[in-house]
């Protein structure tokens, strides 16, 4: 996966599952395939949205073996790579690189919220684990460490396989910092939904997104329309966008897009515990926001 594949739309997917809460492998292939017929230019598994923390290794592996045999080479297939402990991370990305992906996204540890030195640490044995081109997850939100632009530029130098960041801060001047570090070394994603209209004009060349599981079109679309400076098109669609883009922004932002994907009929709203589906009241406000948003939904610009 060469460094110019870090850009554009890449969804980072939700795993579908079966009644009895087994993963679904024919409603996963069925819908990475949609996704890329409706122009995403790669798939992202096994992030916080796929509830990678509630999949064994073994599930994690056959998922990304789904991926492959759907996709057949069209467009990359990037393995988030996460866990309680750093063996665990650099197993899962030997096997990642064993089943044919083409990238590993790599997170923090789960729970343990390390200080520079370990966090470094890690991202240093993961990378390593394979030569395949990795993107780094910078979460502070979620996960409690914060990598800087400077140590951001530390493992660039260290790892020619470090193509990207996913910069999830909140922060869009991050963007700008990172750049001023490496330049065009790195391509840097939007890795917040609520910030792709903000972080491309600063320089970040794609968005790793959530609601696009469910709105492909008017994911794409946004991106397309602001890599070729038609910024106020963009900003229509984004505006009309922005209510649902929120729910990528919180707690229960798994629960949520599933929800949207389900009232699209791309998708079901069943979650593993410990998360359930919304329920009562807090579901019906959600269910508003969401067909008021579909019913008015734009007409896209051709590009």
């Amino acid at each position: 996966m060469q460094q110019q594949q870090w850009s554009g739309v890449l969804p980072a997917i939700t795993t579908p599952f079966t009644n009895d809460l087994a993963v679904d492998h024919a409603a996963l292939a069925t819908h990475v395939q949609w996704l890329i017929e409706h122009g995403c230019q790669g798939i992202v598994a096994l992030g916080s949205l796929g509830e990678a923390a509630t999949l064994s290794f073994d599930e994690k592996v056959a998922i990304l073996t789904t991926l492959v045999n759907a996709l057949g080479g069209r467009v990359p297939v990037i393995a988030g790579i996460a866990g309680l402990a750093t063996s665990e991370c650099a197993a899962l990305a030997k096997r990642a690189a064993d089943v044919g992906c083409d990238g590993l996204m790599v997170l923090p540890p789960y729970v343990y919220r390390g200080d520079a030195r370990e966090t470094l640490a890690h991202f240093d044995t993961v990378m390593r684990a394979t030569p395949l081109s990795c993107m780094l997850y910078n979460n502070p939100i979620a996960y409690g460490t914060d990598v800087s632009a400077v140590q951001i530029a530390g493992l660039a130098s260290a790892h020619r396989n470090l193509h990207a960041v996913k910069e999830s801060s909140g922060d869009v001047r991050r963007v700008t910092a990172i750049r001023a570090e490496l330049g065009d070394r790195v391509n840097v994603l939007a890795g917040m939904d609520d910030a792709i209209y903000e972080s491309i004009p600063l320089g970040a060349r794609g968005w790793v997104a959530g609601l696009v599981n469910a709105l492909p079109d008017e994911s794409v679309r946004i991106v397309q329309l602001m890599q070729t400076g038609r910024v106020d098109e963009a900003r229509k669609i984004y505006e009309w966008f922005l209510p649902l883009l929120r729910l990528d922004t919180v707690p229960k932002f798994v629960q949520l897009i599933k929800l949207v994907q389900s009232e699209c009929g791309c998708g079901s709203e069943r979650v593993r515990p410990p998360r359930l589906e919304i329920e009562g009241a807090e579901r019906n406000e959600v269910l508003a926001l969401i067909k008021e948003r579909l019913s008015s939904r734009p007409k896209l610009p051709s590009v």
